[in-house]
């Protein structure tokens, strides 16, 4: 086996263990899930090949929805209403994802305060959160926790549970756009170790995010045009992020990436509820 695998590289691109591999390298990424080793991976704990693993990040995001959309499920069947099971459900994916898009977002408000680039960036490698930070972050969860009970009390639970999977796979997709379109702010940063995505595979993304929304929004059944503007909104929501990075440090980081995932996840619930009569 062994031999195989150096004849063919690291992994055979264009097979299934290819695709396995890079998904497992994905969630290993986004998420404190206990991926366990492929016995093809030569080194599933090795730094990501982030330019190749782009293009099955919206799968990922889709795998990581499925406990907050359980939990959401199981709180619903056990009658706790809406906002409590909104609540849990948030969690849920905040402690799989072990807050990993949060810190970035409250890293990103924090740098707001700083005068030059220079000390923006600064304040963004500062693991200690500041007043920006810690406002932000209590307005971002009371922003998801509260389109998501909103959701809840307008669908059924398929339709509600479905929304947390559309808006997992595109929001870790729009939390790729500074990444592609920008270069990155500093060169010893996460963002810049892992390599730069291709816009080419970016795009392949984007398409596969776009499926995943039409195509689990529409067997539950969800409007059209919510599903059209989740996706429209998800992506304004990255674009936003991207001109803010732009001008804000003139580049990209891993914390902008994480600010951009979590405000592309509220405008398309947002979105989404803009349609969804009471």
């Amino acid at each position: 086996m062994a031999e195989q695998l150096e004849e063919t590289g690291p992994v055979a691109m264009g097979s299934w263990q290819g695709v396995l591999a890079d998904l497992a390298s994905c969630l290993r990424f986004y998420s404190r899930l206990p991926v366990p080793a492929l016995p093809w991976e030569q080194d599933p704990h090795a730094l990501p090949d982030f330019p190749r693993i782009t293009r099955l990040v919206p799968l990922a995001g889709l795998v990581l929805g499925i406990l907050p959309a359980a939990v959401l499920a199981g709180a619903l069947l056990l009658d706790l209403g809406p906002w409590l099971a909104a609540a849990l459900s948030v969690a849920a994916m905040t402690v799989t994802t072990g807050a990993f898009h949060e810190d970035g977002f409250a890293d990103t408000a924090d740098s707001f305060g700083g005068a030059t680039r220079e000390r923006r960036l600064a304040i963004m490698r500062d693991s200690l959160i500041g007043s920006f930070g810690a406002s932000g972050l209590v307005l971002v969860f009371a922003l998801r926790i509260g389109a998501l009970a909103e959701l809840v009390s307008r669908v059924d639970t398929a339709g509600a549970c479905t929304a947390v999977l559309i808006a997992a796979a595109l929001s870790r997709t729009a939390g790729l756009t500074p990444l592609v379109l920008l270069p990155p702010a500093r060169l010893d940063g996460a963002s810049h170790a892992v390599g730069q995505p291709t816009r080419d595979t970016f795009w392949r993304a984007a398409a596969l995010a776009g499926v995943i929304a039409v195509v689990l929004g529409t067997l539950s059944g969800l409007d059209p045009s919510g599903i059209g503007l989740m996706l429209i909104l998800s992506a304004a929501s990255g674009w936003a992020l991207t001109r803010l990075a732009a001008r804000h440090i003139q580049g990209q980081t891993g914390d902008i990436a994480g600010a951009a995932q979590q405000v592309a996840e509220i405008a398309a619930l947002i979105g989404l509820l803009t349609v969804v009569e009471r």
